[in-house]
């Protein structure tokens, strides 16, 4: 059993910046992969970025290629997601999931534990 809580959500200007932490405990972190996906309202949750367990390869969505950046701390069983240059269409429930074994890191399916998320608003 993994716990999730992620943290650092909150109201934001066009353009500004917000970091995104996720901490877990329960079984080994540094074993898994982590990705942050997001929910705006009326809106499927959406893929934002992984990190495999080593931290050697992030993978982005298009949207936020460029803005974003995803790292992890596996000494402090944390992963991070930077958000640069924050839009308006950014603005949804932020969450953490941890990635066990094979499947995409694209598609939420791939994922066996979830945050309770945080909520982002980006204001123009």
């Amino acid at each position: 059993q993994v716990q999730l809580v992620e943290s650092g959500g909150g109201l934001v200007q066009a353009g500004g910046s917000l970091r995104l932490s996720c901490a877990a405990s329960g079984r080994s972190f540094g074993s898994y992969s982590m990705g942050w996906f997001r929910q705006a309202p009326g809106k499927e949750r959406e893929f934002v970025a992984a990190i495999t367990w080593s931290g050697g390869r992030p993978y982005y969505a298009d949207s936020v290629k460029g803005r974003f950046t995803i790292s992890r701390d596996n000494a402090k069983n944390t992963v991070y997601l930077q958000m640069n240059s924050l839009k308006p269409e950014d603005t949804a429930v932020y969450y953490c999931a941890v990635h066990i074994g094979g499947g995409s890191f694209y598609t939420d399916r791939s994922y066996n534990y979830w945050g309770q998320g945080t909520q982002v608003t980006v204001s123009s």
